[in-house]
């Protein structure tokens, strides 16, 4: 189970937290992150994940702007947005998997992902 929160909308140069608690998995071993898709079905991009260790990996569209960040104790993930540009609007989806994997788009194939928020950037 994952539970999601956060998002809304924002200017560009804003910042948006969104925030991910994860329940049903081993708390020694999954990875979790975010993948966002501009609209339903029109592909998907691997943002960020986060190892148990603390190890974590960016898109880099995002690399330097966002950071992902988690709370092992409260077994929730945190995804900081700052310096937001129009082309980060999307629907953000929180996702689990049981590992990182080596390539940032194999753990996007193997994720289970919460619903979704929407993040939206003005000009």
């Amino acid at each position: 189970h994952l539970g999601e929160s956060g998002g809304g909308s924002v200017q560009a140069g804003g910042s948006l937290r969104l925030s991910c608690e994860v329940s049903g998995y081993d708390a020694n071993s999954y990875c979790a992150g975010w993948f966002r898709e501009p609209s339903p079905g029109r592909g998907r991009e691997a943002v960020t994940s986060i190892d148990r260790a603390g190890v974590a990996r960016y898109a880099d569209s995002v690399k330097g702007r966002f950071t992902i960040s988690q709370d092992n104790a409260k077994n929730t993930v945190y995804l900081q947005m700052d310096s937001l540009k129009p082309e980060d609007t999307a629907i953000y989806y929180c996702a689990v998997a049981t590992q990182c994997y080596s390539a940032f788009d194999l753990w996007l194939r193997y994720v289970a992902y919460h619903q979704g928020t929407q993040v939206t950037v003005s000009p």
